[in-house]
Formats: C-alpha cells, sequence, structure tokens
C-alpha cells in the first residue's frame, strides 16, 4: 500500500460572530442533524470527518469557536495550525457580515500561517431560509473578491450547498498541507492526533 493512502489529517476552524450557525453548519455537515435549540459554543467545539479529496482520504478536523469576546484568549492556540478558515456571517445580520473582516484579521495575526497573504478563507452566509435578508450575494462576493475568497451561501437548517462549502474548505485545506508540509519535507505526514478535549468546559 503506498504511503498516500494513510488519512491526512487537515485542521479547518470556523470563526464569526456568536449566533451565526457555526455549530449548526458544522453539525449538519457531520452529524446530518439540525437543531433549532441555541446553545452557546463555550470555548470551542471539536468534530471529525473522513473524507476523500481527489481519490486521497482525509480527516478533516472542523473546529467550532465561540463567537464571544470573553474567548478570544483561547484564539491564538486554536487558530495555529489550521489548514484553512471558514467565516461564517448571518444573511440576516449586517453586523455579523461587518465584522467578518475584524475575525479574519485575528485569525491572521493569531494563527500566525506561514504565508498570511495567500492563506485559505472559504465566506460562508447562513439563514437562507430566512425572509429578512440584510447582505445580499452581491455584496458578499464583492468582499469576497477584494480579499481572494470563495463565497458560499446555504441553510444548515434546511441543508443547503453545506456539503457544498466544506468540500471547497477540505480542497483548499489540502493544497495548503501540501505546499507547506509536502514540499518541505518531502512525503506527507500521516499521522492524525485526537485533541485531548473535545470541548473547553469553562464556565467563566
Amino acid at each position: 500500500m503506498s504511503e498516500w493512502k494513510s488519512p491526512i489529517c487537515l485542521k479547518v476552524i470556523l470563526i464569526g460572530n456568536a449566533g451565526v450557525g457555526k455549530s449548526s453548519f458544522m453539525n449538519r455537515y457531520v452529524n446530518y442533524r439540525f437543531t433549532s435549540s441555541y446553545r452557546a459554543t463555550i470555548g470551542a467545539d471539536f468534530l471529525s470527518k473522513e473524507v476523500n479529496i481527489s481519490e486521497r482520504p482525509v480527516i478533516l478536523q472542523i473546529w467550532d469557536t465561540a463567537g464571544t469576546e470573553r474567548f478570544q484568549s483561547l484564539g491564538t492556540p486554536l487558530y495555529r495550525g489550521s489548514h484553512c478558515c471558514m467565516l461564517v456571517f448571518d444573511v440576516t445580520s449586517k453586523a455579523s457580515f461587518s465584522a467578518l473582516e475584524v475575525w479574519r484579521e485575528e485569525f491572521l495575526i493569531q494563527g500566525e500561517p506561514l504565508d498570511s497573504s495567500n492563506f485559505p478563507f472559504i465566506v460562508v452566509g447562513n439563514k437562507t431560509d430566512l425572509s429578512n435578508r440584510e447582505v445580499s450575494r452581491r455584496q458578499a462576493l464583492h468582499w469576497c473578491e477584494r480579499i481572494g475568497a470563495q463565497y458560499f451561501e446555504g441553510s444548515a437548517k434546511e441543508d443547503v450547498d453545506v456539503d457544498k462549502a466544506f468540500l471547497s474548505a477540505a480542497q483548499a485545506a489540502l493544497q495548503q498541507y501540501k505546499k507547506h508540509t509536502l514540499e518541505n519535507t518531502g512525503h506527507f505526514q500521516i499521522t492524525c492526533k485526537q485533541p485531548r478535549e473535545t470541548r473547553n468546559n469553562c464556565q467563566c
């Protein structure tokens, strides 16, 4: 069996304001379910899913982060080592869309990617099932073109284009991995260590 057939571990992180649906988007993709009851993420949640990208088995480590200021100090350890960042906003909230620039800058500062000018960002507009939209697709696309990010919009509740956004994130993460791991070492890193804790249970 050739070495590359063993799973490659890729880290994808979801960031954005509280309440935009990051947890719902992740759970819809990994667990194929949605709940309408809101539970604020405390610190960070973690799920993993094995998929095939370009015929290579990949284990996606998906991190869902808290969108509140009191947990921003967790950004540095959580952001580092990411292969792709998904910026999530709520299409019915202009404030959540306007905040993406701050979230992106914070990620680049705290995450310290090796090549910040070419780090892959995927922008996701969630809650398209709602009628009170405040951010148009055109506005979102314009901003994404300016920062060089791919844009997807859909609904975790209705399961609209959730897989498509994560597939794009996985492909971008794999390219990032190959660029900074394969080319520097000459081989794929196979070991995929699971974090000791899947959730920060701090109640502070």
